[in-house]
């Protein structure tokens, strides 16, 4: 039987608790090679994000190249940061690890059109934090889209409550002008919203579960989650917490997982509802997940450090 070569992936991120459960989940995933991580602003401001992802990358004993991405929105002011959501840090109370490891020089809009070269028709952009980095690359370089496989997206409320207000989801809140430029570019795009996002809970009993079968990985990330959990119980008067970006992983890897629909979505740009996403025959043709194999799902997240714990314990000299 022929070897299938894992497929390519670039992660763009703003890391932010669940995207360090997505980063190790794509770690683990033998079926994947992630080739590059860029970071923009969202969770925590651009500086942030980027050492965040070079301690991610450090904790999980991966050296992946880490490019720095966009401050700021590409036409609104910036939105304050979510520091109540994953803490000042990033990750929450979670102490962050020494290493050596340093971002490159390289932009993260450059990164994007030269990995897309590279791993022509094979790479997959995987962006789970605001649009502003993939929409900067697609002004650079509009022939982007004929070398990307696919992008799968962590944003977006599809006809659902937002997580911001009533109306939007953060990332795509944080700057509709790029979503609505990435969700109108004639390439495949799959967003993985709030639809499916907010039907998968983990509860400190699920997190504790981790830490005892990866010592290393699983006890970082629920110490870490500890402030994700105060911000549920707070926010949603529920001391469980949603799965957002570890699904975008999920979607990608196993889509059989998810109920998925070509639809035709509108991004909101100004205004009381900015950031809606929302079916309308005038919006730009995209598919999107509404439904989810709660258990499947749930049961491979959980794994993910598991899995990646003993990838690192077999790599230990």
């Amino acid at each position: 039987m022929d070897k299938i070569d894992p497929m390519p992936i670039l992660i763009d991120t703003d890391p932010g608790i669940d995207d360090a459960m997505a980063i190790f989940m794509a770690f683990a995933e033998p079926s994947l090679n992630v080739v590059g991580l860029t970071s923009v602003f969202g969770n925590v401001d651009v500086d942030k994000a980027t050492r965040n992802a070079l301690h991610l990358c450090a904790l999980a004993g991966k050296n992946i190249p880490v490019a720095r991405g966009l401050a700021v929105p590409r036409t609104q002011p910036p939105e304050p940061h979510a520091t109540f959501v994953h803490g000042d840090s990033g990750f929450g109370d979670a102490e962050l690890p020494k290493h050596k490891l340093q971002e490159t020089d390289e932009h993260a809009v450059d990164m994007i059109i030269r990995l897309s070269h590279e791993y022509s028709g094979t790479l997959v952009l995987v962006p789970i934090g605001p649009l502003t980095n993939i929409a900067a690359a697609l002004d650079k370089d509009p022939s982007l889209i004929e070398r990307v496989a696919r992008v799968v997206i962590m944003g977006g409320a599809v006809d659902v409550r937002g997580n911001v207000n009533e109306f939007a989801e953060a990332n795509i809140w944080n700057d509709p002008h790029a979503a609505d430029v990435v969700f109108a570019a004639d390439w495949d795009v799959l967003i993985v919203g709030l639809n499916v996002t907010e039907q998968l809970l983990i509860t400190p009993a699920d997190m504790e579960k981790i830490a005892l079968a990866s010592p290393h990985l699983g006890r970082w990330l629920a110490k870490a989650n500890d402030f994700y959990f105060d911000f549920h119980a707070e926010w949603y008067q529920k001391r469980a917490c949603f799965i957002h970006d570890p699904s975008a992983i999920l979607a990608l890897v196993h889509p059989e997982y998810f109920d998925i629909t070509a639809a035709a979505i509108s991004v909101a740009l100004t205004g009381k509802e900015k950031g809606r996403t929302a079916l309308s025959p005038d919006g730009h043709q995209v598919r999107y997940c509404h439904g989810v194999d709660i258990g499947r799902a749930l049961n491979h997240i959980l794994r993910a450090c598991e899995t990646l714990d003993k990838q690192i314990n077999e790599t230990k000299p």
